[in-house]
């Protein structure tokens, strides 16, 4: 079984509590999700964050096949980090951890991704060629969309 990791840091000239707000926030997962993919919550997004919330998307994340995609935020340590795990979707196995650091005028935004793509050996085959770059491409976006709505560090 091989599983996967996506590490990203980012710093933002904004205070912690400034970016928690806006982080852990469910219905901000739209504004930093590129528009192709569609993304849309169903359900869950109607209370501030907490452990054991269910939030449900439809989301096309490539060959535009609409998928399903439901998570659980399992961990909430307030202004400093929350993790969500897929219960289901088009991973075999997705756990996120977002952290938040304050630094010198500013925070640093962590992001460490661990996933294991579908289909065993097959998904392995395209991993390198597909889910990576599709993956790298998202979070490059996010990044994007986070300097534009909070400035460059």
């Amino acid at each position: 079984m091989k599983i996967y990791r996506l590490h990203k840091k980012q710093n933002l000239p904004i205070t912690a509590d400034d970016a928690w707000n806006f982080l852990s926030n469910p219905k901000n997962l739209k504004t930093i999700t590129p528009d192709y993919m569609g993304f849309n919550i169903l359900s869950g997004a109607d209370r501030p964050m907490y452990a054991g919330q269910i939030i449900q998307y439809i989301v096309t994340p490539i060959l535009g096949l609409k998928t399903k995609w439901v998570t659980e935020i399992t961990h909430v340590v307030d202004k400093q980090y929350f993790v969500d795990e897929q219960r289901f979707g088009p991973y075999a196995l997705w756990h996120h951890k977002h952290f938040i650091k304050t630094i010198n005028n500013g925070v640093e935004i962590e992001d460490i991704i661990d996933y294991k793509v579908p289909f065993g050996w097959l998904g392995q085959l395209v991993h390198p060629v597909l889910v990576k770059p599709k993956l790298e491409e998202i979070f490059n976006y996010r990044t994007k969309k986070l300097e534009e709505l909070f400035g460059k560090y």
